[in-house]
C-alpha cells in the first residue's frame, strides 16, 4: 500500500458503492487499484501520464475517472458515504455554513473543444457540463469558484462550480438544494440543516425569504449600506436582521472544511479542461475526506 492510498478500513466503507464491475465490453481492472490511482492523482495533481506504474495504465485511470465525472457515479458514491456517515450519527446537521473558494486555473485547463461532450456509451450529455467549462477571467487570470455547504464535522455537503468572477449569494439557494442525504433504512433523503451560517455575501432578501419558508434558522451578519437603506426607508425597510454573536463563531468550520478540500493540489489548483471532469475532482476529494473519518 502506497502512501495516500485506501486503508483496509477505508476500502470497506468504499467498496459496497462502486459500480458492479463485469457486464458487456469485458471485466473492468481492479476498482482499489484504480480508485488508489484516482486519488494519488487528485493529492499529488500530476499530469495523468506520470502515473506511477503500481496503479497499472495511465489511460485506464483517466478514463475510469471521465465515466465516472460524467455519467455522475462520483456523486451517487458521495450521497452514499454521506448515508453511511448519517446513519452512524456522524454528521453534525445543527450547523451547515456556506461558503466559495476561488481556484487558480492552470493554462492547460483552457482550450477545451468547443464540440460538446457527451456521456460515454450513452449519447448524453454529462450533467455538469457547462457552456463555459467554469472558467472566468479576472485581473488574476483564468479562475474557477467552488461554492459548497460544509457540516460541523468540517466535511463537504453539497458543492457547485462557476467562473470565478460570479457572485456568491446567487449560488447559495442551488448549493442548499444540491444537499441530499439518503436514508437507508427508508424514508426521505434528508435535505434540510437545523442552522445555516453565512457571510455578509450572502445577505440578500432573496437567500432570506428562502430560508425562512424552509424554516431554517439562519445566522448571516448584515452588511452597513443594508441596513442604513432599511433604516432609511422605515417601516417600508422591514424589521431588523436577527443575528446570534454565538452561531457565529462556528463560520470557522466551513473554512476549515475549504482548507482540507484544498490541501488536494488537483482541487487548489484546476488542471481539467472541462467542468463536469474538475467537478469529479472535487467529489472524489470530498469523499476521500468523509471516509478519514
Amino acid at each position: 500500500m502506497g502512501r495516500g492510498d485506501l486503508t483496509n478500513r477505508e476500502w470497506s466503507l468504499l467498496e459496497p458503492h462502486l459500480p458492479p464491475s463485469g457486464g458487456r465490453g469485458g471485466r473492468w481492472n481492479d476498482h482499489r487499484t484504480v480508485v488508489n490511482g484516482i486519488l494519488f492523482r487528485v493529492r499529488t495533481g500530476v499530469p495523468w501520464r506520470d502515473l506511477p506504474e503500481r496503479y497499472g495504465s495511465w489511460k485506464t485511470v483517466y478514463e475510469r475517472h471521465r465515466r465516472w465525472s460524467a455519467d455522475g457515479t462520483w456523486d451517487r458514491i458521495l450521497q452514499s458515504v454521506q448515508a453511511d456517515a448519517d446513519l452512524a450519527g456522524r454528521i453534525d446537521w445543527s450547523m451547515v455554513g456556506v461558503d466559495s473558494t476561488s481556484c487558480r486555473a492552470h493554462q492547460h485547463a483552457a482550450g477545451a473543444r468547443k464540440a460538446k461532450p457527451r456521456v460515454p456509451k450513452k449519447g448524453r450529455r454529462p450533467g455538469h457540463h457547462r457552456p463555459d467549462e467554469g472558467l472566468g477571467r479576472s485581473r488574476g487570470g483564468l479562475t474557477c469558484k467552488i461554492h459548497l455547504a460544509g457540516e460541523g464535522g468540517c466535511r463537504p455537503m453539497a458543492l457547485l462550480l462557476t467562473p470565478g468572477q460570479w457572485g456568491d449569494a446567487p449560488q447559495m439557494i442551488e448549493v442548499l438544494d444540491r444537499i441530499r442525504v439518503p436514508r437507508p433504512l427508508g424514508g426521505r433523503p434528508r435535505t434540510r440543516p437545523d442552522h445555516v451560517s453565512g457571510d455578509k455575501a450572502y445577505s440578500s432578501r432573496r437567500n432570506r425569504s428562502y430560508l425562512r419558508r424552509r424554516r431554517i434558522r439562519h445566522t448571516i451578519p448584515e452588511p452597513k449600506d443594508q441596513r442604513a437603506n432599511r433604516r432609511r426607508r422605515g417601516r417600508e425597510g422591514g424589521r431588523p436582521t436577527g443575528f446570534h454573536r454565538d452561531h457565529y463563531r462556528r463560520r470557522n468550520e466551513v473554512e476549515r472544511t475549504i482548507n482540507r478540500l484544498k490541501n488536494f493540489r488537483a482541487v487548489a489548483t484546476r488542471y481539467d479542461k472541462r467542468a463536469y471532469v474538475f467537478h469529479g475532482t472535487v467529489t472524489a476529494a470530498a469523499i476521500r475526506l468523509w471516509l478519514q473519518q
